[in-house]
């Protein structure tokens, strides 16, 4: 069985995602990106990614683990996982919730 490519072990797919990144960020409204994610994702990819992001919103304000999970229907399993992401990962979810904090204290 070949192993999975990863970014790490394929160029071509790490300069796909830089693309992709890039597109992203030419994004200059919510309604933009709404459109343009949309398009590039199926509604269950959409969905899962923004529960991940819903989890990490609450684990950010220090809610407990059930208590996410039985307020966002969101699974025990996903809630553990996007904490372990938060602590461990590549920091990408704090560089967000800093800077959505930021932008709600204007």
């Amino acid at each position: 069985m070949k192993p999975k490519d990863t970014v790490e072990t394929n160029p071509q797919l790490a300069q796909r995602r830089r693309d992709l990144f890039r597109a992203i960020l030419k994004l200059e409204s919510v309604q933009e990106c709404e459109r343009f994610f949309a398009d590039l994702c199926t509604p269950a990819e959409l969905a899962a990614m923004a529960d991940r992001w819903t989890v990490a919103l609450w684990l950010d304000e220090e809610v407990p683990y059930r208590e996410i999970h039985e307020g966002t229907s969101v699974s025990t399993t996903t809630v553990t996982r996007v904490a372990r992401t938060m602590r461990h990962g590549a920091g990408g979810y704090e560089i967000a919730l800093d800077r959505t904090r930021k932008s709600e204290e204007r």
